[in-house]
């Protein structure tokens, strides 16, 4: 079954903070965040990674072990007493390494004490199998353990005060009362981050967007992403209602805005070259200047 023709939509612009390379000092966070919803930027996004390890990783990217990657969800917790508007994102929480009953009340709680802004989770089930081993999950089981950890955060999200129940290959429960509820809705978005067909797949058949990363293709893109589209068309979901975000950079013509657009693409996060907090300013308020932002 093929979905419809990727439609045009509104282009919305998030930023990320990175801080195995910015840093984990509070009032620059605090800072780079006032200064990021002061430019109009839509949402404000942070990294994940659980526990590194000497000669970890990424393709062909090592990552020193030293690097200081803070917790995303207390970073975007004390990010959001001190802003008002700019929604909150992970690009990506490593789902798997998170035990989703616990996970379910974390977030809800963000976006209670936000006044609903835990609106851009991204999930991913993470590349390192030394983080696997470290947090106690088999890195084969990683994908099926991520799909289930959605279900169940959707279910007691929704669930009332006679609880719910749940018997899955790696969680089980009865009469799980889960409170407080997100602001607003039955359950908070979740979109779903990676590059693999994997990925796509479950994008489209449980996710609210896809977010690819990793050196893709042009071609490659195209394809992941109509293949998130026809999973949830043959899932019975409108692809249409799948949010389509992407990597891009601060030196962004109109022209490669539309070209994405065009795509299908909603959202484009982007992040500053530079660690000085001055000069992150100077490029958030040109960004913001070239689209309008304020």
């Amino acid at each position: 079954m093929k979905s419809r023709p990727v439609k045009s939509r509104p282009v919305d612009f998030g930023i990320s903070y990175s801080t195995p390379h910015f840093g984990v000092d509070p009032d620059r966070i605090m800072r780079f965040a006032r200064d990021a919803e002061d430019c109009g930027f839509e949402s404000l996004y942070l990294p994940e990674h659980v526990a590194l390890y000497p000669g970890a990783k990424i393709g062909p990217m090592e990552l020193p072990s030293s690097l200081p990657y803070a917790d995303p969800l207390e970073c975007l917790s004390f990010v959001a007493a001190g802003t008002r508007r700019i929604l909150l994102g992970t690009g990506v929480l490593l789902l798997p390494y998170h035990q989703p009953v616990l996970l379910a009340k974390r977030l809800a709680t963000i976006d209670v004490l936000s006044g609903g802004r835990m609106r851009l989770l991204t999930v991913g089930v993470g590349a390192l199998p030394g983080e696997a081993r470290a947090a106690g999950v088999g890195f084969a089981t990683r994908g099926r353990r991520a799909n289930e950890a959605i279900d169940v955060l959707r279910l007691l999200w929704a669930g009332g005060e006679d609880g719910v129940d749940f018997a899955g290959e790696f969680f089980a429960f009865e009469g799980v009362c889960s409170f407080p509820k997100p602001v607003g809705l039955g359950a908070l978005p979740i979109h779903v981050g990676g590059s693999s067909d994997a990925a796509a797949r479950r994008a489209g058949r449980r996710g609210d967007g896809y977010f690819p990363g990793g050196l893709l293709t042009p071609e490659e893109r195209r394809r992941q992403f109509e293949l998130a589209r026809t999973t949830a068309a043959e899932a019975g979901r409108d692809p249409d209602a799948l949010q389509y975000t992407r990597w891009g950079s601060l030196d962004l013509s109109e022209e490669d805005v539309e070209a994405l657009a065009e795509q299908g693409v909603s959202r484009i996060v982007v992040s500053p070259t530079t660690a000085d907090p001055a000069r992150q300013h100077d490029e958030m308020a040109a960004f913001a200047e070239r689209f309008g932002l304020t």
